[in-house]
């Protein structure tokens, strides 16, 4: 799954605004944004992401 296929379906799921979950991921709010607009994120800004999103799904 992609990182952005799994980041739309957390903000499905949890009803997050994408404005807040880059807010709080990598302190962008425009990061959701800028993925579905076909922005590459970083290797590192990727690990960030996919650790935060494996951290709310153990919960």
């Amino acid at each position: 799954m992609t990182l952005l296929r799994r980041i739309e379906r957390h903000l499905d799921a949890t009803g997050m605004p994408p404005t807040r979950f880059g807010r709080e991921t990598v302190g962008d709010p425009r990061f959701v944004f800028d993925l579905r607009a076909g922005r590459e994120p970083r290797d590192e800004t990727s690990r960030r992401v996919t650790a935060w999103l494996d951290g709310r799904t153990k919960r």
